[in-house]
């Protein structure tokens, strides 16, 4: 199991005002920011997450490459929302919210490419919600 993960972004500015929109539905927003001058690292540092617990972590750095990234979603309905948050946010299309069958038959997920080039999705694995 994963205590917190993450990622470096060559744009901070722009990507910390994305994840802001695109992870709000899903009840996720910035629990810590550390300065750089406070961390001794190169760059400002953010923590998102939910119950005062930072679990996605961003800061300035080369692009990440390759990277999945999936959020827990408590409904089916968070799903949709997080989608039309993070196409309104910039983010690319890479499979609107529905049901992945092929993963299990409540597998309801959605997936965006992000500012960053990550692909970014919410998921629900509660069976029978309509959305």
């Amino acid at each position: 199991m994963l205590d917190h993960l993450g990622i470096s972004v060559p744009d901070f500015a722009a990507s910390k005002e994305f994840y802001l929109k695109a992870l709000a539905p899903l009840g996720i927003g910035v629990i810590m920011n550390v300065p750089k001058e406070e961390s001794g690292r190169p760059s400002d540092f953010t923590g998102f997450g939910s119950d005062h617990k930072p679990y996605f972590w961003i800061g300035q750095g080369a692009a990440p490459q390759g990277m999945h990234l999936c959020f827990t979603a408590k409904s089916r309905a968070e799903v949709d929302a997080f989608y039309k948050a993070a196409i309104a946010a910039g983010a690319r299309d890479n499979g609107p919210p529905g049901i992945r069958e092929h993963y299990h038959p409540n597998y309801y997920g959605a997936f965006v490419i992000d500012l960053n080039g990550v692909n970014l999705e919410a998921v629900c694995h509660k069976p029978g919600e309509n959305s």
